[in-house]
């Protein structure tokens, strides 16, 4: 892991704010940037923050031909919810998130992005698929499937005031973590689980799990529009390999690669392993004639 990390003192990250509205909102939203040439913009996992693609912002086996961006969606990271937000419960939607990657690449100006999602993240790439294909060059979705099966009970008590939500959430998801996965970036994400705000993942979780059944629509993804492509680890049980295998299944043209060592978060948990599978999709991407 040591080769991924920046050797001088000061990384090439920089963060910024940018205003959007999002449903006749205003918002401030945190995004992080590294690199230049084509946009690749990141999607975190739910209930966490774009933090999780430090290591590719570091890399400059990415960064030497992409713009890396990573924006952490309101109420994660460094996005603070909107004015009100008190009197209200957070709760994110399918047509929200769409809205909310549209409406941030169109405010930075960013000509046919790629995006990488990772679990919702990677779900919802789905969706730009369907809906929206001419706007982006190509589309990546980590740990992605129109639908898992819940492996959990009611996520009511992570917002409780008896429950420390933020420790629980880093409980759950310790198991989704490889075995082989380094202890230094295994705890990295952990702690991103630990720092959520109240209620957050439990929101999340309502797009991911409710709104987000995409059975009845991923067939309908026209990969000669925008190509796709589908990698998840082989130790995630939350989005399983069979989960992706049978989404890819329908859809004609997206590529399916399952893997090793890896499991729900292969950008934070093991960037070193995820970096070997990453790579040649972007240099396919890049140089769409090899």
């Amino acid at each position: 892991m040591a080769d991924l990390e920046p050797q001088a003192p000061l990384e090439p990250i920089v963060g910024r704010y940018l205003r959007l509205d999002l449903a006749g909102r205003p918002h401030r939203v945190y995004f992080e940037e590294a690199g230049q040439g084509i946009p690749l913009v990141c999607l975190h996992t739910a209930g966490a923050d774009g933090r999780q693609f430090r290591h590719l912002m570091n890399d400059e086996a990415v960064t030497g031909s992409y713009r890396v961006i990573a924006f952490d969606m309101p109420w994660h990271g460094k996005s603070l919810p909107p004015a009100g937000w008190q009197d209200e419960e957070y709760r994110l939607t399918t047509a929200g998130y769409v809205d909310l990657i549209l409406t941030f690449c169109r405010a930075l100006g960013l000509e046919r992005p790629v995006v990488l999602g990772c679990s919702i993240g990677g779900k919802i790439v789905l969706e730009l698929a369907r809906l929206h294909p001419e706007r982006f060059r190509a589309l990546i979705g980590l740990e992605s499937a129109a639908y898992q099966a819940p492996w959990y009970d009611d996520t009511g008590w992570l917002h409780r005031p008896d429950v420390h939500g933020g420790e629980v959430c880093g409980a759950l998801m310790s198991g989704l973590i490889a075995p082989q996965s380094p202890e230094e970036t295994r705890w990295d994400t952990l702690w991103g689980y630990m720092q959520g705000g109240p209620g957050v993942f439990k929101g999340d979780l309502y797009c991911y799990r409710e709104d987000g059944d995409f059975r009845d629509r991923v067939g309908r993804i026209d990969t000669s529009r925008c190509p796709l492509y589908l990698l998840t680890g082989e130790y995630d049980f939350s989005c399983t390999p069979d989960d992706t295998r049978w989404t890819a299944d329908r859809i004609p043209g997206a590529r399916l690669t399952i893997m090793t060592e890896i499991g729900h978060f292969p950008m934070s948990e093991n960037p070193g392993q995820f970096r070997k599978y990453l790579l040649p999709v972007l240099d396919e991407i890049r140089l769409p004639t090899r």
